[in-house]
């Protein structure tokens, strides 16, 4: 089973770096027994990076307010809604998925969703908020539940 772990976000945009970062831990612990990729781009962009993979997990950040900064959720990729955006030219997962499917294209079957919840995603050249980078190791040991340790300790193996 081929398996990505994209990492979102833009470091020079204070919290939302922390996809980016948790995906360089998950590199270092996950091994061989996934792609991590670190990822500044956003829309169909997305269409060819998740193109050929059987699995995916997605980390993000979200700045909702619904819960503390830090706060580690996944959210189920068939419940995100639609996009309203600026430009037609961008698009979001749920649509991404909805072009992959209309073109037979080879998508993950598995998407899932890992976001922290932000305290400052937008100040240009603002620093890492000490709750979100708290928060990192969390979501990084919440996504190594879902690899088997045999994965991460023989990689290439399938069980």
């Amino acid at each position: 089973m081929r398996t990505i772990v994209l990492g979102l976000g833009n470091e020079l945009l204070a919290d939302d770096g922390a996809g980016l970062l948790a995906a360089r831990a998950l590199r270092k612990e996950l091994g061989d027994a996934a792609d991590v990729v670190e990822c500044d781009v956003s829309g169909m962009a997305l269409l060819e990076i998740l193109s050929g993979y059987d699995r995916a997990f997605i980390i993000d950040t979200i700045c909702r307010g619904a819960q503390p900064p830090g706060t580690v959720v996944e959210l189920a990729a068939d419940g995100l809604g639609s996009v309203i955006a600026p430009s037609p030219h961008y698009a979001g997962l749920p649509e991404v998925m909805a072009v992959a499917k209309e073109l037979g294209l080879p998508f993950p079957s598995e998407i899932r969703v890992f976001a922290i919840e932000a305290l400052d995603s937008v100040t240009i050249g603002g620093k890492l908020s000490e709750p979100v980078r708290d928060g990192i190791s969390g979501l990084v040991s919440l996504i190594k539940r879902h690899f088997d340790m045999a994965d991460i300790e023989n990689p290439g193996v399938v069980n």
